[in-house]
């Protein structure tokens, strides 16, 4: 990788966002209906390569239960108003309402109440009540503290999910989660993350898990790049998260941990481009804000949104453009990469002529500059 002088003192890599590159066509194309876009983690198997990230702009248990019946997975935040409050549709209806020098501090206060315990075991119960597959987020902060009554509530998928999380946190003021011994005593796959670097990555696949998260989440509605200082343009990251899975195959004797990226994807171009750089599935928010359905009401935001001390996201106005049926499968009525995300996937590697995910990886990418 090529190394550029940032100054005398200082050196760094050129990495690439994903809308710095391209894909390009092999000499065989395919029908876009012979494509499956099928992903499988752990016994859990979907028809689409598709996590809706853990926001509650777009995941309530309703939304959870149908994005499971349109072939995806949808992660619900434990952290979230769904958690807190019996009846959180005044509340987000008000979030709505709000002007925008007003939204961080309210959001703030709205998320001061406390998690219960008995209104997580509920959520969970909601979106195991209608068969689909339930997964459920908390932070590394708060898993110790409410990880049995998630796995009490028989979750299928636990997501541990923060801006950066890593094997090996330091701290003196309290005892860190140890994610390898956590990881090992639970009987449900565990999907962890974010990370952005090949280290980071091979490291929290040594802890166990499942699925490893890359990005700093949040996508469209964070501003951790301005508060933090913090990025790592996504074809790189994943890039690399990819080629610490091969080498943890090697390492391991050829167990397999996924590669799901994490945020930055606001259209189909960019799902197919991520997965294409080596991700197995994609987890994605603010599409999905778009739907009729969405909680959010054609806002988005995350929890970096509400932080008490240091927010590093904000809430974003998308608007609605149709249901999840439309977003997800189409017919889509716009030409900007919005709707019918899974048909453009499929039509995408159809085109590179790919029949499945792990052959499609292989397909060829060139640095290409964003169209202005």
């Amino acid at each position: 990788m090529t190394q550029v002088e940032i100054g005398r003192g200082k050196s760094g890599r050129r990495a690439y966002a994903l809308d710095e590159i391209g894909i390009v066509p092999s000499r065989r194309t395919r029908d876009p209906e012979e494509v499956s876009i099928s992903w499988q983690i752990d016994a859990y198997r979907f028809e689409l390569p598709l996590v809706v990230s853990p926001m509650d702009s777009v995941v309530s248990p309703r939304t959870a239960i149908e994005i499971g019946r349109l072939g995806g997975l949808a992660a619900l935040d434990l952290e979230g108003l769904w958690t807190r409050y019996e009846d959180p549709a005044p509340l987000l209806e008000e979030v709505a309402t709000l002007d925008q020098e007003a939204a961080t501090r309210r959001l703030q206060e709205i998320y001061t109440a406390p998690i219960q315990d008995e209104l997580i075991a509920r959520r969970i119960g909601e979106i195991r009540e209608a068969g689909v597959t339930t997964a459920v987020r908390l932070s590394p902060q708060r898993t110790v503290q409410h990880h049995k009554a998630v796995i009490d509530a028989g979750v299928d998928i636990f997501v541990i999910r923060g801006t950066t999380v890593s094997a090996e946190h330091v701290s003196g003021r309290a005892e860190p989660l140890n994610l390898k011994q956590f990881i090992y005593e639970l009987d449900v796959p565990v999907i962890v993350g974010g990370c952005a670097t090949y280290t980071a990555a091979l490291h929290l696949m040594r802890t166990g898990a499942a699925g490893v998260l890359v990005g700093f989440g949040g996508g469209a509605s964070h501003t951790t790049r301005n508060v933090l200082g913090v990025v790592v343009p996504m074809a790189t990251a994943i890039s690399d998260v990819a080629a610490a899975r091969r080498d943890y195959m090697d390492e391991s004797g050829g167990r397999y941990v996924h590669v799901i990226a994490d945020g930055g994807m606001g259209g189909s171009g960019d799902i197919a481009k991520a997965i294409a750089c080596g991700a197995d599935a994609v987890m994605v928010g603010s599409p999905l804000a778009r739907a009729a359905e969405a909680p959010g009401r054609g806002f988005h935001w995350g929890s970096e949104a509400h932080h008490p001390d240091l927010p590093r996201g904000r809430r974003v106005e998308f608007g609605t453009i149709g249901t999840l049926e439309q977003i997800l499968h189409g017919p889509s009525s716009v030409a900007d990469g919005s709707m019918n995300l899974m048909g453009a996937l499929r039509r995408t590697m159809a085109t590179a002529g790919y029949s499945d995910l792990k052959e499609f990886q292989r397909v060829e990418v060139v640095v290409a500059p964003p169209q202005p």
